[in-house]
């Protein structure tokens, strides 16, 4: 979400915290919550009692203190019922001790400038009215709760302006009468839930009523109930109107239960009625317009407990999501755009996590941002948010093995002392913020990449097609026509033509797709050979060689079209059978066993002889890094990464020693290269645990050929001294044997130094990284990752269909990065980069995507210095993975093309030449021209804040202009 302040209307921008704590202390009566964790009902809980818990009625000044350190403008806590009197009765006196605690509370809140928010009732009933009475299952409580509110208000009113009733009666309903989960523990099924609802309900309305009635003039506060809500939609592909009609009815059975009796109509929905027939308690007419609008705002609670018990109320083909924007775009809807306040917003943690609770701060921060999207995108009127909750506690059910707080207690320790947490460290820089804010790096810049700058297309593996289409000079019989008047063709008999092989002409599929990809304007086209088709079964014993015609026939097309390639050898694919590997390859143990670095280099050898006069750019293996992770264990992975580099140093070396003073081609190996960012910036293992991650995912792979930049001229060389020394210290610290990484000999080391031409990255977005929370290791049966990092998503980037974070700025560190690690001699490529876009041909994702990519490039060449000779765009056409890039291709027995996309557009430079001077595309501004200097061959760009990519010279059509790098004799290659 875009930089926005959380609220700017009503209380300005509310960020409170929450904080309900039972306790025992002078005087307090028993509640049931007392009386539950101590009773058999609860089991497991038996031990475990909320006595003291974070004990805030005597640590209250430090929770003060806390308040300030997060920076909060008001605070939501909860009075205890039995604590003020203790036998449940206000009409006696109240317990003197509790009623200064209180005040003293309230007073140094107003004197810090944090208003308090606060609540009357959270499910602590005292114990004697739930043995008197029954509890909630009995009326009288409703008289009882309502004098219990009159003396709050009475006592404490002049210094509130926010009251809230009760919190999340649902909850209390369902799980404390109806199926014992809560206290009391009652077991009474549907009728109890249903007369304990109807009951809290109009104790409600009793409350607002009488604070209306003889309060609220003289205090001029608001007066709410929190009410609890899951959301549910549709599963993917089945959003019926059936469908859409039971997820309605699923949250009008949680939250329209409770909200539309207040905000509605003052009834229970239509499809409760229906639901529970005569076991659903009535409204009489009078009643239902005293209890109709009893609440000055919606108050919200959002939380997991809700959502636990959502996923029992959907039936097949529903899904519960934790999709705060939705429930609060439905709040306006179904009850006429309230003013809302989340009353309660956030996640847990298990009790292991300890203090890095960084999963649930980016739960936290995903609340957030999707209360701002429904601010700011959905109109919904929301004036505060309630960060759940300030300091760890006794979580009901869950006693002290989940954690809810931003700040850390150790139970064990008697002083009860408040650590922050990760979250709470967050939290107060969104408090300060009031908001998120945006980016400075999204500042735009002039400028222009170089005339012989790389505009690319990349495709994976190309797909051959044996048969040419036309068959006019393979077929060998002579016909006569409309010999009979029929207009038939008729063989002549015993006629037979010479006939030859299919030329490369033949193959229409290569002109169509070559002018489709020439239409884009690029000059460079990457794809990949298939290794398992050339050499079926992994060796020279039976060659492919009409399949590496195919291929010279494509690359002599490009060649006469004036455009490069870069080849890939070895495209890995998990789609494909044998990882793109040839059939007895794989079953030899694939990259587990050096054959394969053996049988990798003869291939390799095959194809630099056959098809590299056409080719001036190689890369041997396109991601490895991506490849190993099919492997299972550490071990595995490691082997495969080792093979995987000795198959490219030897390619490697092979092209150097025999081609290289013939053919002049670079060779590389294209590693995927997401940039890691640390999920918590401002703490050191967050930041350690990232470059530890770009160790292993870059460092593993470029280290041992290029050596890191810092490292001593006659270094040894091989894997980076960080992932070694950290792989052992972990192997010793799990008593495992020894590290799991090979080692090369020294023969290796020498042949693996130096061998790559350029640096080839391919990326598509960032990751949040962070430490992989060992303590949690006994409930997970998957092993940590060597790197023990942990991979996360920031739910504030907008991302595409698929979940693609769109972070254009880690383009721009990820190329720092290998940079400042490995110097700027070696040019760098980006040999993909893309986003996936449902649009066929306004492609706003993409155009997105690509326009604020291709800043970050220019940003990472111009300001910083890098060697960034190239950029390629994934993908020229969709038909094997849909909306990825940039022609669409309808479903249909002859695919043809749709135009291209728009963000194709972006990159389109066939233009005539006599006719350059008059052109203007549609919308686009500002168009200026190379200098005099710029090679009329190549294209040449401008980035501009105005007009995102416009084109300074243009490359001209006509064919018969030379190829920039060296003009070879065209060969047909038939």
């Amino acid at each position: 979400m875009a930089s926005s302040p959380l609220d700017s209307s009503g209380v300005q921008g509310r960020l409170p915290s929450r904080q309900k704590e039972p306790g025992s202390h002078e005087g307090k009566g028993t509640s049931i919550w007392d009386h539950f964790t101590l009773s058999s009902v609860s089991g497991d809980l038996a031990t475990e009692t909320a006595n003291v818990a974070s004990d805030s009625y005597t640590h209250w000044e430090e929770d003060v203190k806390a308040l300030e350190l997060l920076g909060v403008r008001s605070y939501s806590f909860s009075l205890s019922w039995p604590r003020l009197f203790p036998d449940g009765n206000a009409r006696n006196q109240p317990n003197t001790a509790a009623v200064e605690h209180y005040s003293c509370l309230i007073e140094r809140l107003l004197e810090k400038k944090i208003e308090p928010v606060v609540t009357l009732h959270h499910w602590d009933l005292p114990q004697v009215l739930q043995e008197r009475y029954g509890g909630w299952k009995n009326d009288t409580l409703v008289g009882l709760f309502e004098e219990y509110a009159t003396f709050c208000f009475h006592t404490f009113g002049s210094r509130v302006k926010y009251w809230l009733t009760m919190h999340n009666p649902y909850l209390v309903a369902v799980q404390g009468y109806g199926t014992g989960v809560h206290a009391p523990g009652e077991t009474g099924g549907l009728s109890s839930s249903l007369i304990v609802a109807h009951n809290l309900i109009r104790a409600h309305a009793k409350a607002w009523h009488t604070y209306n009635t003889n309060f609220r003039s003289a205090q001029r506060g608001k007066i709410s109930i929190v009410l609890g809500s899951h959301w549910v939609e549709p599963q993917r592909g089945q959003a019926t109107t059936a469908n859409v009609e039971l997820c309605q009815q699923s949250i009008e059975a949680v939250l329209g239960w409770f909200a539309n009796p207040i905000f509605g109509d003052g009834d229970y929905p239509v499809s409760l009625k229906i639901k529970h027939g005569t076991l659903l308690p009535t409204f009489t007419p009078e009643e239902k317009l005293w209890v109709q609008r009893t609440a000055d705002f919606f108050a919200l609670s959002f939380g997991p407990n809700n959502l636990r018990l959502g996923r029992n109320l959907v039936p097949y083909g529903q899904t519960v999501t934790p999709d705060l924007r939705r429930v609060l775009s439905w709040i306006k809807l179904e009850y006429g755009d309230p003013r809302v306040l989340v009353a309660e917003g956030g996640w847990f943690s298990e009790a292991s996590v300890g203090r890095e609770d960084t999963v649930a701060t980016y739960l936290t921060k995903s609340f957030i941002n999707q209360v701002l999207q429904a601010i700011k995108l959905d109109g919904v009127q929301v004036f505060g948010y309630t960060a759940w909750s300030l300091v760890d506690g006794f979580e009901w059910n869950y006693g002290y093995a989940v954690r809810r707080g931003l700040f850390y207690i150790d139970f064990s320790q008697p002083n009860r002392t408040r650590t922050p947490k990760t979250s709470a460290q967050y939290y107060q820089r969104v408090v300060a913020d009031n908001g998120f804010l945006r980016d400075e790096t999204s500042t735009e810049i002039n400028g222009r990449f170089p005339c012989d700058f790389h505009w690319g297309i990349a495709d994976s593996t190309l797909q051959v097609h044996f048969y040419p289409f036309s068959p006019q000079f393979t077929d060998p019989h002579l016909y006569s026509w409309n010999l009979t008047g029929d207009g038939a063709l008729r063989p002549v008999p015993g006629v037979k033509l010479y006939t030859r092989p299919a030329q490369c002409t033949d193959y229409l599929a290569i002109h169509g797709h070559l002018r489709l990809f020439e239409s884009s304007g690029a000059s460079h086209y990457r794809f990949a050979l298939n290794w398992s088709l050339i050499l079926p079964q992994g060796d020279l014993s039976n060659v492919n060689t009409e399949a590496l015609r195919y291929y010279r026939c494509v690359l002599t097309e490009l060649k006469r079209l004036n455009l490069e390639a870069l080849v890939i050898l070895y495209y890995p694919t998990h789609r494909a059978p044998n990882l793109g590997l040839p059939g007895p390859v794989h079953a030899s143990g694939g990259w587990l066993n050096y054959s394969t670095v053996e049988a990798f280099q003869e291939y390799a050898a095959l194809c630099y002889q056959q098809l590299g006069s056409w080719v001036q750019y190689w890369i041997t293996i396109n991601e490895p890094n991506r490849l190993v992770d099919v492997y299972s264990g550490g071990r595995e992975k490691h082997q495969a990464a080792h093979n995987l580099l000795l198959a490219h140093a030897k390619a490697w070396r092979l092209y150097e020693r025999e081609h290289y003073s013939q053919q002049k081609a670079l060779v590389s190996l294209a590693l995927h290269a997401d940039w890691a960012e640390p999920a918590v910036p401002f703490l050191d293992s967050h930041t350690a645990a990232a470059q530890r991650f770009l160790l292993f995912e870059l460092g593993r792979f470029l280290d041992p050929l290029l050596g890191a930049r810092y490292e001593e001229k006659h270094s040894k060389g091989g894997y980076p001294q960080e992932m070694k020394a950290y792989l052992e210290e972990r192997a010793r610290v799990m008593g495992l044997p020894g590290s799991p990484l090979p080692s090369f000999t020294e023969m290796e080391e020498e042949e693996l130094r130096g061998a790559l031409s350029f640096i080839a990255l391919n990326h598509f977005t960032t990751r949040l990284v962070s430490p992989y929370p060992h303590a949690q290791a006994s409930f997970r049966q998957k092993q940590p990752p060597d790197h023990d990092c942990q991979i996360l998503s920031d739910p504030t980037w907008p991302s595409s269909s698929v979940g693609q974070a769109l972070v254009p700025w880690g383009l721009r560190k990820i190329l720092n990065w290998v940079s400042q690690r490995y110097g700027g001699a070696l040019p760098v490529i980006v040999t993909a980069s893309g986003v996936d876009d449902q649009a066929p041909v306004k492609d706003k994702l993409r155009q997105h995507y690509l326009r604020s990519h291709l800043q970050e490039a220019l940003k990472a060449r111009q300001l910083d210095g890098v060697n960034l000779q190239g950029f390629y765009m994934w993908k020229l056409q969709d038909r094997d993975s849909p909306s990825i890039w940039a022609f669409h291709v309808q479903p249909n027995t002859n695919p043809k093309p749709r135009p291209p996309s728009l963000s194709t557009e972006i990159l389109s430079l066939t233009v005539v030449s006599q006719k350059m001077t008059q052109w203007r595309p549609a919308g686009r501004t500002n168009l200026a021209w190379c200098a005099r200097g710029c090679s009329r061959t190549k294209p040449c760009w401008f980035l501009g804040a105005a007009s995102w990519l416009q084109l300074l010279c243009w490359r001209h059509s006509s064919s018969s202009l030379s190829s920039p790098r060296k003009n070879k004799q065209k060969a047909e290659g038939g």
